[in-house]
Formats: C-alpha cells, structure tokens, sequence
C-alpha cells in the first residue's frame, strides 16, 4: 500500500508571532517551485499564541501545501480547566491536526497513556487527526524494553478506536535519547522499532489498517538523514524538532522526503 509520507514540524516553545509569520512565509517560499502532488504531506505546528498568525500566513498564501498543527489539547470540550485548550478552540484556530503524547509532555506535565487516549477520542471526534508520540528512554533501551514499553503506549493509546479512526491517525516514534540530544537513531534500528509498531496495530486491527497508517520517526532529524530514513520500508516522514526552526534546513527536509 501506497503511504503519503509526512513532514511534521514540531516548533515547540520557540517563535513570537511575527517570528511565526516569518517562518511559515519561509517554508512557503521554500517549497514555491515544488508541485504541490509531489510533496509529501507538510505540517507546522506553532505554540498556541502564533497558530492564529501561522493560519493567517497559509490562508494568505492560498497555496495549499502546509498545513497547520496544534503541539496538544485538552479532551474535554469546554468547562473550567485553566489554561487549557479543547480540540474545538484548535479547530477553529486552523488546525488540521494535533500532537498528543510527545515525551517531554509526558516527563515534564505529567501525561499518561490513559490522557492520550481520550486526547485521540476527542481529537477524531472533531475530524482531526490525532499525532500520537511513542518512545523509550535510554534506561529502558539498555534494559531491552524498547518493544514491550512501546506496545503498551500504542495499545493504551488507541483503546475503544475503531479501525477507520486508527488507519487516518499518525504514529511517531521518537526515542527519546535522541530528541534534542544530536544523536540518531540507526534507520535499520528505527525501522525495525516502527515496523513492530505496525505489527501491534496489525494485531490489534487487522492487516489493512496496519498497511493504512502512517508512522514517523522522531529525534533529532536532519538533512543530512532524512533520506536514508525515507529508504527504510516502514518509515513514512519525520517529526523534526529543532531542524524544523529554520527555513533552510526544515524545506531541505521536506525535499530530502519527496
């Protein structure tokens, strides 16, 4: 089965508004000369203040070929959460999709299995697309837990969603010793690690909603790795953090995956 891949930009704390409107016009000039159908699927994610800015900056454009990501949501629709933000508020920001269960969500606020998973119930209930992070860290790399603690993030994550809900989702798996680190995960050790994530899917589901959805690899992506890592059989695009927060090296990225 034919898989879009997927560029992702993660632009974590980073980019006042008009630094926001910068980038994305960047991104945009960047990728101008490239036919739109060639490109994989390009998603930005701004903080929460900038997405109005960066929504602005793509409907200006008209252009089509970014589309726009939240870096995460509350579940609940409305109510007294301070300081949160429903997937409603997200939609009617612009965004299209949304990353839930990145590990620095996880490690510094507390997030667990159980919270992504209703995060992923409500982001499908509003016809977005859910980004759901997975990984391990360094600890459980060399104790050989990589694959058991990976299933369970993915089998917790993707509890009472139907099969049509999961094939239109987005995995990534971003170990996280290699997040922000400068260190890579091998492709051969990425791709072993992501098609094993489609097993558990395959296993939970069925064959074609394993062939259906769409994993990246996380951690520390560059230019100089994107292509070895778009040769692997499993890996479909890139969840780029630090890479993703300059035009040149985040517009090589997406070029390196066409």
């Amino acid at each position: 089965m034919s898989r879009r891949p997927v560029i992702a930009g993660n632009w974590k704390m980073h980019k006042l508004q008009s630094e926001a409107i910068e980038l994305t016009n960047g991104i945009m000039q960047a990728l101008k000369d490239e036919e739109k159908s060639a490109l994989p699927e390009v998603i930005i994610a701004p903080t929460f203040t900038s997405l109005y800015a960066a929504n602005k900056a793509l409907k200006d454009c008209g252009c089509g070929k970014v589309r726009l990501a939240a870096q995460n949501c509350y579940f609940e629709t409305q109510g007294a959460f301070t300081g949160e933000c429903s997937v409603e508020m997200l939609k009617d920001a612009g965004c299209e999709y949304i990353i839930i269960g990145h590990s620095e969500r996880r490690e510094y606020f507390g997030e667990t299995d159980e919270m992504v998973n209703k995060k992923a119930k409500a982001i499908l209930a509003n016809g977005l697309i859910p980004i759901i992070c997975c990984g391990e860290s360094l600890e459980q790399r060399e104790a050989g837990v990589t694959d058991y603690h990976i299933s369970s993030q993915i089998t917790k994550a993707l509890r009472e969603l139907t099969k049509e809900q999961v094939a239109k989702s987005i995995i990534a798996y971003e170990p996280i010793w290699a997040i922000g680190t400068g260190k890579t995960c091998d492709s051969v050790e990425a791709n072993r690690v992501i098609a094993m994530i489609r097993n558990v899917v395959k296993g939970l589901y069925d064959a074609n909603t394993a062939d259906s959805i769409r994993i990246l690899y996380g951690g520390s992506v560059k230019p100089e790795t994107i292509k070895e890592q778009m040769a692997q059989s499993d890996i479909d695009g890139a969840l780029v953090g630090g890479a993703s927060l300059k035009v040149e090296s985040f517009s090589q990225i997406v070029k390196g995956a066409m």
